[in-house]
């Protein structure tokens, strides 16, 4: 009989770890205009069913989401990423 392994578990990442990235990216310089932040699905749920944010920290108009200022897109990524200009998404 096989043996049954546990799978890892699956790092979601919040809200605040996104805040860490495009605060230190503003630090450097980085315009919010420019950075875009790419959620995969499962992060971008959390995102809009995480309590702890605060309501104006995201907004919905025009038909894009938006946090902190920036720019989401969700889904085509396996890892959310922030991305910023002339960044090339880290080997995965």
């Amino acid at each position: 009989m096989a043996k049954e392994r546990e799978a890892p578990p699956v790092k979601v990442a919040t809200s605040a770890d996104f805040r860490r990235a495009i605060d230190k990216a503003v630090e450097d310089g980085v315009s919010r205009e420019v950075m875009t932040l790419h959620l995969t699905l499962r992060d971008e749920a959390h995102m809009k069913m995480d309590r702890t944010l605060p309501v104006a920290d995201i907004s919905f108009a025009g038909g894009e989401m938006r946090f902190l200022g920036v720019k989401v897109v969700k889904g085509g990524v396996p890892v959310s990423r922030l991305e910023l200009p002339d960044s090339q998404p880290p080997a995965g």
